[in-house]
């Protein structure tokens, strides 16, 4: 065997020992029953960013610490340590819990943003449900309400414009499902709905066409008594989309669509 080889074996069996000395020692501090000495090592796993296990010694002295002057530096710390450990919905609530138990705090505001940051660290891709995208947006609301002239404003409205164009492109993804699908009426009803919500919406005219589409192929696939009716309602949609989009790339098929629901008309006169 070479040396290299042999001093890879010594480096493993180093750190193996070490290993087993560092989870040794940490066990005998959990279960020590000192308060004081449990603390203190929480604090010190806290600064060296070893998050589970400050968690776990916070825990074991947290309601003992309650009332006291450590309390505030306890309650602070334990809710990062979920955050770091990415449990957001926790974390969430442990800073919530923190500015309502420590309304003088000075790392109040600081507390309340985690909330709000936490929440939006929920936030999934925009094809699943987005409630949590939606308690994000109200969580950043509720800071800059309370904070009017906090440094983390622009912050927060920065967040609230990304998560808003989750929630557009949700809309959007929802709309074309339903066109997909062939259910033009919730489909009209999608896009109508997203252009009230985000009406500076970049994708304004494509859904301002597929709103005029899903009209006419909702028309078109209607009962007799409905016809006459939702013809009217797509002549009136392309006006809208023809007034706000003169130069469309969509201008063509709009005036096909248009002309056919015209001479559909006549059928009915």
């Amino acid at each position: 065997m070479d040396k290299q080889a042999i001093f890879g074996r010594i480096m493993l069996i180093f750190i193996a020992l070490a290993l087993v000395s560092c989870k040794g020692e940490f066990e005998k501090i959990r279960t020590s029953q000192d308060p004081k000495l449990v603390l203190q090592k929480a604090d010190e796993y806290f600064e060296e960013e070893n998050w589970y296990r400050a968690q776990v010694l916070y825990e074991l002295v947290i309601n003992q610490v309650r009332g006291t002057a450590q309390a505030e530096n306890v309650f602070y710390k334990y809710a990062y340590t979920h955050f770091h450990l990415k449990q957001y919905q926790l974390a969430a609530h442990y800073f919530d819990n923190f500015s309502r138990t420590f309304v003088a705090s000075p790392q109040r505001e600081e507390a309340d943003f985690m909330v709000a940051f936490s929440n939006y660290k929920e936030s999934p891709s925009y094809r699943l449900d987005q409630t949590p995208t939606k308690n994000a947006i109200d969580r950043f609301q509720v800071f800059m309400n309370q904070y009017p002239t906090s440094s983390r404003v622009p912050i927060c409205n920065g967040y609230i414009d990304e998560l808003r164009k989750k929630l557009e492109a949700k809309a959007f993804h929802q709309g074309e499902l339903y066109y997909n699908l062939r259910q033009f009426d919730a489909a009209t009803r999608t896009f109508e709905n997203l252009l009230k919500e985000f009406p500076d919406s970049n994708d304004e005219e494509e859904v301002r066409f597929l709103i005029l589409k899903s009209s006419f192929l909702l028309a078109q696939n209607s009962i007799y008594e409905k016809k006459e009716e939702r013809f009217l309602n797509t002549i009136d949609n392309f006006k809208n989309f023809r007034t706000k989009h003169p130069k469309s790339k969509y201008s063509k098929e709009a005036e096909n669509i248009v002309a056919t629901s015209k001479k559909r008309l006549k059928e009915f006169q």
